[in-house]
Parts: C-alpha cells; structure tokens; sequence
C-alpha cells in the first residue's frame, strides 16, 4: 500500500473520532486533527518541516466546513442553537477568521505553536475548575454590537490555530451564563462561518506556495481532506445526539481533558 492511500486511510479514521467530538463539544475537531495530522504529514508526506503546521490548519478549517454543518444540523433539530444571538456571533467571528487566514502566510510555525498551546491550556484549566464547583452568578449577554468584536477576536485565534471555535467560543458564552447545550450548539453553526471564511484566507495566502497539481488548494492538502470527510460527516450527529442526554458537568471535564491532551501533543509534536 502506498503512501498516500496510508494517509487516506489514517485520516479517514482521525475524521471518525474529530467528527463524534465535534457534535458533542462543538469544537470543530481542529483541536484534534491539527496535532496528529501534522504528525501524519510529517511521516508520509514530503513537505517542507516548516510548513507542516500551517497546512494542516489551513486542511483543519476546510474539514471543518463539513463537520460543522453536519453537526449545526443535528443540534438545530435538538433546538440547541440560539438562532437570535448567531448571526452577530457568525458576524464578528466571520471578520476575525478572514484576517486571520489572510495573515497566516506571514506567521511563523513557532508562533502558531505557542498561540495554539497558551490558549487551549488557558480554556482547559478555565472549563475544568467550572466543572467541579457550580457558578451561580447570572451575567447577561453583552450588547450584541460588543458580542461581535468579542467573537471576531474569537475567530481570529480560532482560525490561526485551525480550530472551529468551539474551544473559545463555547467557554465565553457559559460565562456569560448561555446554557452548556446551547453554547456547544451556537458553537457548531459558528464553526461553519469560520471555517468558510479562514479557509478562503488559507487557500488565497498559500496559492503562491503550493499547486492544485501537487493536490493542494493554496496551503489545504485536498487529499487528507478527503480522507477526514469522508467519516466525520457521518460521525458529528452522533456526538450531538450524546451531546443532548449527557449531564454537564461530565461535558465539561471531557471539554477541559482533551484541550489538555491536544496542547500537550503540539508542545511536544
């Protein structure tokens, strides 16, 4: 079997796994897919080490276009998504994941190492203590013009780091005292808009950098993208569906677990 069917193949997999933890936690799944999808990268593909990382973030995000709407879909039928705060969030995250896939070409990988590591260990730490204690304060929902430049930020590191932005969208929201569900179900329709508008940042930065002819879209490497797809759409409604009867608190100690897990594994990648 050849290299690139391997790939395929691993990637296929990785994509059943991110698909079912997007629909449960609402995170896109690039906090999964950018670490060990850089580690597929790094063994079967010959691409220069220096650029491993941001390929696959910029092929994290166009993944994420399909997982997150297989997954948005799901919660909308549970009724988990808060149609009238959405489009402002989807506004300002819109905004922050366009000039975040635009700037990507100018950041070095190191960079997007230490942001991707500093943020998830942050929100972990955040999300896990919740868990433990229950938080009875009552903050109300910013003004929707502030939510906006609060969830453009938001887009912004969510798309350098190539994640949906569940991982920094869902905590903003629960503190804001969103219901859980209804935080991880804005989180998955978010997930689309800064997939759609990071990737476009992705594919006009990295054109002058790779060739539709090598199997890339400007820095998105068409076939793991395949191979991620192919599962992950089938997989995120059944994390929606445990999503919808699991209890909190356990959502969120599975939530703060794995961004630990996921920093780990690019500190050390």
């Amino acid at each position: 079997m050849n290299e690139m069917m391997m790939l395929v193949i691993y990637c296929a997999i990785l994509g059943a796994g991110v698909g079912f933890l997007a629909g449960l936690l609402g995170i896109g799944g690039g906090l999964v897919i950018v670490p060990i999808l850089s580690s597929i990268l790094a063994h079967l593909a010959d691409f220069p080490p220096d650029q491993v990382v941001i390929i696959a973030v910029a092929t994290s995000l166009a993944s994420i276009l399909f997982t997150s709407t297989s997954s948005a879909l799901a919660h909308h039928k549970n009724g988990n998504v808060p149609w009238q705060l959405a489009p402002w969030i989807m506004t300002g995250v819109a905004l922050g994941a366009l000039i975040s896939g635009f700037m990507a070409a100018l950041l070095p990988d190191k960079i997007v190492r230490i942001v991707f590591v500093v943020s998830v260990v942050l929100i972990a730490l955040k999300m896990f203590l919740s868990s433990n204690q229950s938080d009875t304060t009552n903050r109300p929902l910013p003004h929707k013009g502030v939510m906006t430049l609060f969830t453009a930020l938001t887009g912004g590191i969510s798309a350098m780091i190539g994640i949906g932005g569940g991982a920094l969208l869902v905590p903003l929201l629960t503190y804001f005292s969103l219901d859980m569900k209804k935080a991880i179900g804005c989180a998955s329709a978010c997930g689309i808009v800064i997939a759609l508008f990071g990737s476009i940042g992705y594919i006009s930065s990295g054109s002058a950098h790779f060739a539709l002819t090598d199997g890339f879209a400007g820095f998105v490497y068409l076939p793991a993208l395949l191979g991620i797809v192919s599962t992950s759409w089938f997989t995120a409604p059944l994390g929606a569906k445990a999503a919808h009867t699991l209890p909190v608190p356990f959502i969120k100690k599975i939530f703060a677990g794995l961004l630990l897990a996921m920093a780990i594994s690019m500190l050390f990648n």
